[in-house]
């Protein structure tokens, strides 16, 4: 409901942008990745065949309803540039993961295992990253 002047010298700053990126995806009233689909998500990145898990995935993306899956297509394909230039940014696939991981993807309830979800978490938007081409091609 807010207008936004996208002109405001506020927005020249690259942590302004990228705070109301994860502020957009924090607030849906359900994460990118649907509570319904995260047990399953988790499931597949605990595949010890790293082929077999990247079916998995794939499979599971497939799966997501059409605007999730087109909105985390052009939002991964955005990231995987970013983590491209880690050497000016700093910002590796593995870094990524640990920002936008548990915005993107969260149980509905949380329990005991927050850790331990936030670890899957990482490397779910991690394997993404690394095999974009893989997933989403």
């Amino acid at each position: 409901e807010e207008k936004l002047n996208l002109d405001d010298s506020q927005w020249e700053d690259i942590h302004v942008v990228t705070g109301a990126l994860k502020m957009f995806f924090r607030e849906l009233p359900e994460p990118l990745f649907p509570y319904c689909f995260f047990e399953q998500f988790v499931e597949a990145i605990k595949i010890q065949d790293n082929a077999t898990r990247i079916k998995a995935i794939r499979s599971l993306v497939k799966k997501l309803p059409r605007p999730n899956y087109d909105t985390m297509k052009i939002l991964f394909e955005h990231l995987k540039k970013i983590a491209a230039k880690e050497s000016v940014n700093l910002m590796s696939t593995q870094s990524l993961g640990i920002v936008f991981g548990p915005t993107l993807l969260r149980p509905e309830k949380e329990t005991g295992n927050m850790a331990v979800h936030m670890l899957y978490q990482n490397q779910i938007v991690e394997l993404m990253l690394s095999e974009y081409s893989k997933i989403f091609g």
